[in-house]
Order: C-alpha cells, then structure tokens, then sequence
C-alpha cells in the first residue's frame, strides 16, 4: 500500500465499514461494562456515592499525591471519570470520552507506578480498563451508540480517534507535569 492510499484509508472521511449485529453487540457490552464502571469511579470522588471517599477526602488524596489544588483535581478527575464513562457507556462523543479517560488513567498509571503488575499492589486492572478505553476510541462505538445518529462523528472516526487519544495523551501528561 502506497503512502497515498495509507493516508486516504486511515484518515478517509467516508462512512465506516459495515458490521455485523454481534461485532455491535460485543461494543455495547463492554461500552456498558468499562463506561459503567469509570462513572461509578468518578461518582465516588464527586459524592462519596457507593461508599466512596467524596470530595473532601479526594482532594486531600490529590493533595498528599502531590497535586497543586487538591480539591479542584478531585473535581476535575470525578468530572471526567464520570462524564467521560457516561459517555462511553452511551456511546455519546466517544473519542472525547476516550480523550478524558486517557488522561485520567496516565495519571493513575504514574501514581500506582509499574513496581508489579498482578495484585495487591499490582496495576492490572487499570491497565486491562485502560487498553478498553483506547480500544474504545479507536473502533468506535458500534451501531448501538448515540455517535452512531451524529454524521460527523460517524463519517470521520479515525481522524477523530486519533486526535482524541493525542489530546487525552498530552493533557494527561500536562497534569502530571505540574504535580511536584
């Protein structure tokens, strides 16, 4: 394949292929499963919901954690855990969903760090969460999805994909540049 024909395939602007009922089955259940789950994250910084620490003892987590602003991450960080697994789960804006997990989870990566990889003190399951999320992002939603209705979402997936994950990328890394 030709470097031409490379770029118009992968940032072409024509509709995605089609798919069959259990491919968009398959994202809609683990749309629900990953989105589902990182909403419920973010709603135990934001409200303490589901017996989470709630934003108080979250701030002072990000503050211990080394991060200027402690209560304003947490709320920033329940934002995008929770809107960004809303939207995941609904299949609504996926790539900027995926932009605002990809953040979050470089940052929960670096604080976790990669001293092992399976439990107690391992990152396994960011790590499995993680890859869904970009997954996510990059194969988009599925039929089952509210982008699947937005033309602009549905006829530019790769572009949009890509340029998501880079922001979500950079921004993750913006944040954990200005931790001490």
């Amino acid at each position: 394949m030709t470097q031409t024909s490379w770029d118009r395939t992968f940032f072409s602007t024509s509709s995605a292929p089609a798919t069959t009922l259990t491919h968009d089955t398959g994202l809609l259940l683990l749309r629900l499963v990953v989105g589902l789950t990182m909403a419920g994250h973010g709603v135990m910084k934001l409200f303490g919901w589901y017996g989470g620490p709630g934003l108080t003892a979250t701030g002072k987590g990000f503050t211990m954690a080394g991060y200027p602003a402690g209560d304003a991450m947490a709320v920033i960080a329940g934002l995008s855990e929770t809107l960004g697994g809303l939207g995941l789960a609904l299949g609504l804006l996926t790539p900027l969903a995926g932009a605002a997990l990809t953040g979050i989870f470089i940052n929960i990566l670096d604080l976790r760090g990669f001293g092992a990889y399976f439990p107690p003190k391992g990152v396994e399951l960011e790590v499995v969460l993680f890859a869904a999320v970009v997954a996510l992002t990059l194969t988009g939603p599925g039929r089952f999805a509210v982008d699947h209705y937005l033309p602009v979402l549905r006829e530019s997936r790769p572009r949009y994909s890509l340029l998501a994950l880079m922001l979500g990328v950079v921004v993750g890394f913006i944040v954990l540049i200005i931790r001490d």
